[in-house]
Protein backbone atom coordinates (compact mmCIF):
# COMPACT_ATOMS: atom_id res chain seq x y z
CA UNK A 1 0.00 0.00 0.00
CA UNK A 2 1.26 3.40 -0.35
CA UNK A 3 2.03 5.69 2.74
CA UNK A 4 -1.64 7.62 2.65
CA UNK A 5 -3.43 4.31 3.25
CA UNK A 6 -3.14 5.11 6.55
CA UNK A 7 -4.87 7.92 6.49
CA UNK A 8 -8.02 6.03 5.35
CA UNK A 9 -7.46 2.73 7.51
CA UNK A 10 -10.85 3.44 9.55
CA UNK A 11 -13.17 4.41 7.12
CA UNK A 12 -15.50 1.64 6.48
CA UNK A 13 -14.69 -0.45 3.42
CA UNK A 14 -17.28 -1.77 0.54
CA UNK A 15 -15.65 -4.34 -0.37
CA UNK A 16 -17.82 -6.08 -2.04
CA UNK A 17 -18.93 -10.31 -1.88
CA UNK A 18 -15.91 -12.24 -2.75
CA UNK A 19 -17.07 -13.76 -6.36
CA UNK A 20 -17.70 -17.97 -5.77
CA UNK A 21 -17.53 -18.80 -9.96
CA UNK A 22 -14.18 -17.75 -10.21
CA UNK A 23 -11.28 -19.82 -12.00
CA UNK A 24 -11.37 -22.04 -15.32
CA UNK A 25 -14.82 -23.81 -15.60
CA UNK A 26 -16.90 -24.47 -18.46
CA UNK A 27 -19.30 -21.51 -18.78
CA UNK A 28 -22.58 -20.60 -20.29
CA UNK A 29 -22.57 -17.95 -23.16
CA UNK A 30 -18.95 -18.79 -24.08
CA UNK A 31 -18.54 -20.35 -27.42
CA UNK A 32 -15.53 -21.99 -26.31
CA UNK A 33 -15.31 -25.75 -25.67
CA UNK A 34 -12.54 -25.34 -23.24
CA UNK A 35 -12.86 -24.46 -19.39
CA UNK A 36 -12.72 -20.42 -19.62
CA UNK A 37 -12.24 -17.30 -17.12
CA UNK A 38 -15.48 -16.20 -15.82
CA UNK A 39 -17.43 -14.04 -18.55
CA UNK A 40 -17.84 -10.35 -17.72
CA UNK A 41 -21.94 -9.60 -17.54
CA UNK A 42 -23.63 -6.54 -18.72
CA UNK A 43 -21.64 -3.84 -16.41
CA UNK A 44 -18.45 -2.22 -18.07
CA UNK A 45 -16.07 -2.46 -14.88
CA UNK A 46 -14.39 -5.88 -16.19
CA UNK A 47 -12.37 -6.77 -19.15
CA UNK A 48 -11.68 -10.52 -19.97
CA UNK A 49 -10.22 -12.31 -22.87
CA UNK A 50 -13.78 -15.17 -22.24
CA UNK A 51 -15.98 -13.43 -25.25
CA UNK A 52 -19.69 -13.27 -24.82
CA UNK A 53 -22.41 -11.51 -26.40
CA UNK A 54 -22.78 -9.14 -23.57
CA UNK A 55 -19.76 -7.31 -23.24
CA UNK A 56 -18.17 -8.15 -26.50
CA UNK A 57 -16.59 -4.05 -26.28
CA UNK A 58 -14.53 -4.90 -22.49
CA UNK A 59 -12.88 -8.10 -24.92
CA UNK A 60 -9.62 -8.47 -24.70
CA UNK A 61 -7.29 -10.88 -27.25
CA UNK A 62 -5.11 -13.22 -24.76
CA UNK A 63 -1.71 -12.62 -24.16
CA UNK A 64 0.38 -14.36 -26.08
CA UNK A 65 3.51 -15.60 -24.79
CA UNK A 66 6.78 -15.68 -26.58
CA UNK A 67 8.08 -18.14 -28.39
CA UNK A 68 11.14 -20.62 -27.25
CA UNK A 69 10.24 -20.36 -23.14
CA UNK A 70 9.39 -23.13 -21.54
CA UNK A 71 6.24 -22.82 -19.63
CA UNK A 72 8.24 -22.32 -15.97
CA UNK A 73 10.03 -19.23 -17.23
CA UNK A 74 6.68 -18.15 -18.49
CA UNK A 75 4.96 -18.65 -15.44
CA UNK A 76 8.02 -17.02 -13.48
CA UNK A 77 7.48 -13.52 -16.00
CA UNK A 78 3.61 -13.36 -15.03
CA UNK A 79 4.75 -14.09 -10.88
CA UNK A 80 7.42 -10.99 -11.49
CA UNK A 81 5.14 -8.89 -13.11
CA UNK A 82 2.50 -9.56 -10.63
CA UNK A 83 4.47 -9.04 -7.61
CA UNK A 84 6.35 -6.36 -8.80
CA UNK A 85 3.04 -4.00 -9.48
CA UNK A 86 3.61 -1.29 -7.60
CA UNK A 87 0.02 -0.50 -5.70
CA UNK A 88 -1.23 3.57 -7.03
CA UNK A 89 0.31 3.38 -10.25
CA UNK A 90 -1.45 5.75 -12.35
CA UNK A 91 -4.49 6.85 -9.45
CA UNK A 92 -5.33 3.04 -8.66
CA UNK A 93 -4.87 0.34 -6.26
CA UNK A 94 -3.55 2.43 -3.79
CA UNK A 95 -4.16 -0.08 -0.33
CA UNK A 96 -2.25 -2.82 -2.39
CA UNK A 97 -3.19 -6.15 -3.26
CA UNK A 98 -2.71 -9.60 -2.17
CA UNK A 99 -2.21 -13.08 -4.39
CA UNK A 100 -4.92 -15.60 -3.44
CA UNK A 101 -4.00 -18.28 -5.58
CA UNK A 102 -1.20 -19.21 -7.31
CA UNK A 103 -1.50 -22.71 -8.76
CA UNK A 104 -0.82 -24.93 -11.41
CA UNK A 105 -0.67 -21.96 -14.27
CA UNK A 106 -3.79 -19.74 -13.00
CA UNK A 107 -3.22 -16.71 -10.39
CA UNK A 108 -5.94 -15.06 -8.23
CA UNK A 109 -5.10 -11.67 -7.58
CA UNK A 110 -7.28 -9.13 -5.04
CA UNK A 111 -6.35 -5.28 -5.36
CA UNK A 112 -7.77 -2.70 -2.64
CA UNK A 113 -8.81 0.70 -3.85
CA UNK A 114 -7.24 3.68 -1.35
CA UNK A 115 -10.33 5.28 0.13
CA UNK A 116 -12.88 3.22 -0.05
CA UNK A 117 -11.91 -0.44 -0.24
CA UNK A 118 -13.26 -1.43 -3.12
CA UNK A 119 -12.14 -5.03 -4.27
CA UNK A 120 -11.18 -5.87 -7.44
CA UNK A 121 -10.22 -9.86 -8.91
CA UNK A 122 -7.49 -9.98 -11.39
CA UNK A 123 -7.22 -13.82 -12.61
CA UNK A 124 -4.71 -14.84 -15.19
CA UNK A 125 -4.74 -18.26 -16.63
CA UNK A 126 -1.50 -19.84 -18.65
CA UNK A 127 -2.69 -22.19 -21.25
CA UNK A 128 -1.29 -25.90 -20.78
CA UNK A 129 0.71 -26.72 -23.89
CA UNK A 130 2.23 -24.72 -26.93
CA UNK A 131 1.67 -22.22 -28.46
CA UNK A 132 1.23 -20.58 -25.08
CA UNK A 133 -1.36 -17.73 -23.72
CA UNK A 134 -2.57 -16.13 -20.93
CA UNK A 135 -5.89 -15.86 -20.51
CA UNK A 136 -6.77 -12.27 -18.57
CA UNK A 137 -9.62 -10.90 -16.66
CA UNK A 138 -10.10 -8.01 -14.13
CA UNK A 139 -13.42 -7.15 -12.63
CA UNK A 140 -14.93 -4.90 -10.12
CA UNK A 141 -16.91 -6.88 -7.85
CA UNK A 142 -19.65 -3.58 -6.81
CA UNK A 143 -20.71 -0.96 -8.75
CA UNK A 144 -21.24 0.20 -12.27
CA UNK A 145 -18.43 1.67 -13.72
CA UNK A 146 -14.88 1.80 -12.70
CA UNK A 147 -13.39 4.72 -13.71
CA UNK A 148 -11.03 2.66 -15.97
CA UNK A 149 -9.56 1.17 -12.96
CA UNK A 150 -9.06 -2.48 -14.84
CA UNK A 151 -7.71 -0.51 -17.74
CA UNK A 152 -5.61 0.79 -15.93
CA UNK A 153 -4.60 -2.06 -14.12
CA UNK A 154 -4.24 -4.65 -16.98
CA UNK A 155 -2.12 -2.05 -18.88
CA UNK A 156 0.85 -1.81 -16.19
CA UNK A 157 1.03 -5.59 -16.02
CA UNK A 158 0.76 -5.76 -19.92
CA UNK A 159 3.85 -3.07 -20.29
CA UNK A 160 5.58 -5.67 -17.73
CA UNK A 161 5.05 -8.57 -20.11
CA UNK A 162 5.81 -7.13 -23.23
CA UNK A 163 9.11 -5.88 -21.62
CA UNK A 164 9.81 -9.85 -21.35
CA UNK A 165 8.69 -10.49 -25.31
CA UNK A 166 4.61 -10.99 -24.49
CA UNK A 167 2.32 -9.50 -26.94
CA UNK A 168 -0.19 -7.60 -24.51
CA UNK A 169 -1.67 -4.64 -26.12
CA UNK A 170 -2.67 -1.93 -24.56
CA UNK A 171 -6.36 -1.27 -23.78
CA UNK A 172 -6.95 2.31 -25.06
CA UNK A 173 -10.35 4.23 -26.01
CA UNK A 174 -10.27 2.58 -29.36
CA UNK A 175 -9.15 -1.02 -28.86
CA UNK A 176 -12.13 -0.71 -26.00
CA UNK A 177 -14.29 2.48 -27.30
CA UNK A 178 -17.14 1.73 -24.28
Amino acid sequence: AIPEAAKFADRKKRRGPAPTDLGLKMRDGSDSEEPELKLCGAAPNCFSTTPDDFSTERMIPPWTAPKGKARDELLRDVADVVDAYPPGQNGVDGAGFEVATRKDGYTLVRYESLKNGYIDDLELALTASEPYSLRVRSSSRVGFLDFEVNAKRLNKLAAGLRAKGWTAPEITSKTNPD
